[in-house]
C-alpha cells in the first residue's frame, strides 16, 4: 500500500503507447494511483485521454534517456513497469540510435530510481532477443540467433542488454526485478500504420488495398491478444515470489501469415487480393513461445481465442477508419 492510501504508486515509461495504456488503464481500475510517462516519439495521448479524468491518474512528457528529474513523486514509487521503447519495425528503423538508447541507457536511468526508490521493476523484453529461432518452440534458455549488426539489432541487442542491466542490478543491488519476453499482441488501441502485421492486414483488408505480405507467406507467429498479455504482466508484479526470469509472455498458438491473412479476410468479408513481396531483412521464419514457466509460476495463459480477438480488433480499426481517425 502506498502512503497514499489508494494502492500501489506505480511508474508506467511508455504509458502512451499501445501495452502501456492498456496496462494504464487496468491499475487504476484496481485502485493504483499511476504515473505515466511518455516522450511521445511513438506513444499517442488519445490512448490516455479517458484516463484524464482519474485523480490518481498523471502523464509526463519526458524522455527516460534523461533521468527523471528531482520529486517527491518519483522517489517514493512501489512499482516501475518499463515499457518504454519504439516496439515497430516502421519506428525503430526511422530512430535506431533513439531506440537503442532508448532500451540501454533508458533502462539504466530507472534501474537507478529503482535503486533509489526501493520499487520492484519489470522489464518489457521481446521475442525478438531469440532473432531467428533454430530452437522451436522457444523457451527461456534459448540464447537465441540474433544478427548483431543488422538493421534489427538497434531494437533486438538494445533490448537484450537491457535484460543483461536489469538482471546485474538484482545481483549487485538485490533490486527486485522481473523480465518478461513478450510475444507478438495486437487488439485495440494499436497503431494502425507501424508496419505490424495484424493492422496492417486488417487496415488494408477493410480499405480494399492488398494485403501485402513480405516472404512466401508460410513463416509463422503467434499473437496474443492485448488483454491476456497486460493479464500476464499484472501476474508477474504481484508475485511476492521472486522471478527475475526471463519469462515467456505469449499465446503459444502458431499460426502461417498467410493463413493469419485469409482470416482477416474473412473477418472483414474483405475482397482485397494477396501480394508477395520480398521478406524484410533478418525476418525470423518461425516464432512460437513455450509458457511453461508462466503457466507454472504465476498460473497464466492466454484465454481469448485469435478469431475472437482478431474480430474485436477488426471492430475498433472499422471505427477509428470511419471516423477519419489513423493512429501513428
Amino acid at each position: 500500500m502506498s502512503e497514499s492510501g489508494v494502492g500501489e504508486r506505480v511508474l508506467v515509461t511508455g504509458g502512451a503507447g499501445f501495452l502501456g495504456a492498456h496496462l494504464c488503464k487496468k491499475l487504476l481500475e484496481r485502485g493504483d494511483e499511476v504515473i505515466a510517462v511518455d516522450n511521445f516519439s511513438t506513444g499517442e495521448r488519445w490512448r490516455t485521454d479517458e484516463l484524464q479524468h482519474h485523480a490518481r491518474f498523471q502523464i509526463v512528457r519526458h524522455d527516460i534517456t534523461v533521468p527523471l528529474p528531482d520529486d517527491p513523486r518519483y522517489e517514493k514509487l512501489d512499482r516501475i513497469y518499463n515499457l518504454a521503447a519504439p516496439a515497430s519495425p516502421v519506428h525503430y528503423r526511422r530512430q535506431p540510435l533513439a531506440t537503442a538508447k532508448a532500451n540501454v541507457v533508458g533502462t539504466l536511468n530507472l534501474l537507478e530510481l529503482a535503486v533509489r526508490s526501493g520499487a520492484r521493476f519489470l522489464q518489457a523484453s521481446t521475442s525478438e532477443v531469440y532473432g531467428d529461432p533454430s530452437v522451436h518452440p522457444q523457451t527461456e534458455g534459448y540464447w537465441g540467433n540474433v544478427n548483431p549488426i543488422g538493421i534489427r539489432a538497434p531494437y533486438t541487442e538494445g533490448k537484450r542488454a537491457g535484460e543483461m542491466l536489469v538482471s546485474t542490478y538484482h545481483r549487485e543491488h538485490r533490486v527486485p526485478v522481473r523480465i518478461v519476453r513478450i510475444f507478438n499482441t495486437y487488439g485495440p488501441g494499436i497503431s494502425l500504420n507501424d508496419g505490424r502485421v495484424v493492422s496492417t492486414f486488417i487496415v488494408q483488408a477493410l480499405t480494399g488495398e492488398p494485403v501485402p505480405i513480405h516472404g512466401s507467406g508460410v513463416q509463422t507467429r503467434s499473437f496474443c491478444f492485448v488483454d491476456d498479455l497486460i493479464d500476464g504482466l499484472m501476474r508477474t508484479m504481484d508475485h511476492e515470489d521472486e522471478i527475475v526470469g526471463p519469462m515467456n509472455l505469449g499465446n503459444p498458438e502458431e499460426i502461417t501469415v498467410s493463413v493469419l491473412a485469409e482470416l482477416i479476410r474473412e473477418v472483414t468479408g474483405s475482397r482485397s487480393k494477396i501480394e508477395y513481396r520480398p521478406t524484410d531483412p533478418d525476418d525470423p521464419h518461425r516464432r512460437r513461445p513455450d509458457i511453461s514457466l508462466a503457466a507454472e509460476k504465476i498460473q497464466w495463459q492466454p484465454t481469448i481465442s485469435l478469431r475472437e480477438g482478431i474480430e474485436r480488433t477488426v471492430a475498433w480499426i472499422e471505427e477509428r477508419l470511419q471516423a477519419g481517425q489513423v493512429a501513428k
